[in-house]
């Protein structure tokens, strides 16, 4: 059975940082990319970041170029997103999202991010 489960989220001031976590089971970690997407209260879900399954290539929306990075862990079957100067536009609930085979998604319950200004 696939999951995946987010955590790190929390309260932060402008200017401030985070580290998401989201674990992963049920499925060979290594062969899938991972996304992180957010949805702002009132907004559509959209994606943030993206990496490969191996790690090596990853891609960012231009939002948080800069500012956040994606990584992932195989050994651990976890993906992180580091999110550095947070600003309160950043606030949102954060989701961890992985396509498998036939195009299948599968998405965690997310975590909730507020930026204080």
């Amino acid at each position: 059975q696939v999951q995946l489960v987010e955590s790190g989220g929390g309260l932060v001031q402008s200017g401030g940082s985070l580290r998401l976590s989201c674990a992963a089971s049920g499925f060979t970690f290594i062969s899938y990319a991972m996304s992180w997407y957010r949805q702002a209260p009132g907004k559509e879900r959209e994606v943030v970041a993206y990496i490969t399954g191996t790690g090596g290539s990853t891609s960012y929306a231009d939002s948080v170029k800069g500012r956040f990075t994606i990584s992932r862990d195989n050994t651990k079957n976890a993906v992180y997103l580091q999110m550095n100067n947070l600003k309160p536009d950043d606030t949102a609930v954060y989701y961890c999202k992985t396509r498998l085979r036939y195009g299948i998604e599968y998405w965690g319950k997310g975590t909730l991010v507020t930026v204080s200004s």
